[in-house]
């Protein structure tokens, strides 16, 4: 497989602060030092523009700085060099992930249950972190998922209202005609997506004030699917279709929750953004059809990211040919 490498030097004089804000720097993009004065990240456009960056960076200070590209190690050393590496990268992942699940299950004592919702925010921001530079797939990383998994399930063990939610068989609603109030907003944005992606890909989504005889509505007074308890409509639809074990659907309805409800349940730190967006779709008093197009693109990109960072990568990155 290929690498990339960063070798550089700071002026002697240089400040501490310097030394360390690169370092840093470093750390944050995954990179490792087989030896003192060489740093690697697996090749790839995003690192090598990080890098590259970074190299001007130490260069404008004063420093001197070259990024290399490696093809390979040299002769019989080649598949023992890199494995060495790869086990550097798996290292320092798996320390990252033993001190998230080690806060995870501190959080869980009861001493520690205070504010478990924004510890189980923060954790996942940090996980998120680590995931993002995760390029091995690390073994401690299904531990730390698994310790976050149990945080959302004392969460949502304390939350009387999801229990209360009806079981609803994917094969009645499928080829059927849903129906929800005009101009959506999050949570009917958010739920048309629920229905395409994992109920009925070719469901029909009608808006008006009230459903024709047939029709499956949903986030409107008396509908088939609506607000319950403290429930959004979107997690209502979660708990009744048995979806609320994927991380990334439960980090999903977090923050559709928040923008709906505004109550502080959640502090996930893509609310304020997915809220703006939001906003200005409606100033921009765009149709239903348009609002319900870009919606879906929306939620879909978001849960292909939360996917990311809310779970261990899957074992699908490139493996060196024999």
């Amino acid at each position: 497989m290929q690498w990339l490498g960063l070798s550089y030097t700071l002026p002697s004089a240089s400040a501490s602060s310097k030394r360390v804000a690169v370092w840093r720097r470093l750390q944050k993009l995954g990179a490792v030092s087989p030896t003192g004065s060489l740093y690697i990240l697996p090749a790839g456009e995003d690192s090598a523009e990080a890098l590259g960056w970074l190299a001007q960076e130490i260069e404008d200070g004063g420093g001197e700085a070259l990024v290399l590209r490696v093809d390979r190690f040299e002769e019989t050393a080649e598949q023992a060099a890199e494995a060495r590496l790869i086990e550097l990268f798996r290292a320092s992942s798996d320390e990252e992930y033993r001190k998230i699940a080690a806060e995870a299950e501190e959080a869980l004592e009861p001493a520690g249950q205070k504010g478990l919702r924004e510890r189980l925010e923060k954790l996942r921001r940090r996980f998120g972190e680590v995931a993002r530079i995760d390029f091995f797939q690390a073994p401690e990383g299904p531990r730390a998922t698994a310790a976050l998994a149990r945080i959302e399930a004392a969460l949502s063990r304390g939350d009387g209202a999801s229990r209360e939610v009806p079981a609803a068989e994917r094969s009645r609603y499928q080829g059927r005609r849903w129906v929800t109030r005009p101009h959506p907003h999050v949570d009917r944005l958010a739920c048309a997506w629920l229905i395409r992606r994992f109920v009925d890909p070719a469901a029909e989504i009608r808006y008006a004030e009230a459903p024709e005889e047939g029709e499956v509505s949903f986030d409107m007074r008396d509908a088939d699917f609506g607000h319950r308890g403290n429930l959004c409509t979107f997690e209502t639809m979660l708990a009744a279709f048995a979806l609320g074990d994927d991380p990334a659907l439960a980090a999903l309805a977090a923050i559709v929750h928040e923008i709906d409800l505004r109550d502080g349940a959640a502090a996930s730190p893509e609310v304020s953004g997915v809220d703006a967006i939001l906003q200005g779709w409606s100033i921009a008093g765009w149709p239903d059809p348009e609002l319900e197009r870009h919606g879906i693109a929306l939620f879909e990109g978001l849960y292909t990211a939360l996917r990311q960072t809310r779970s261990v990568k899957p074992s699908s990155r490139k493996k060196k040919k024999p």
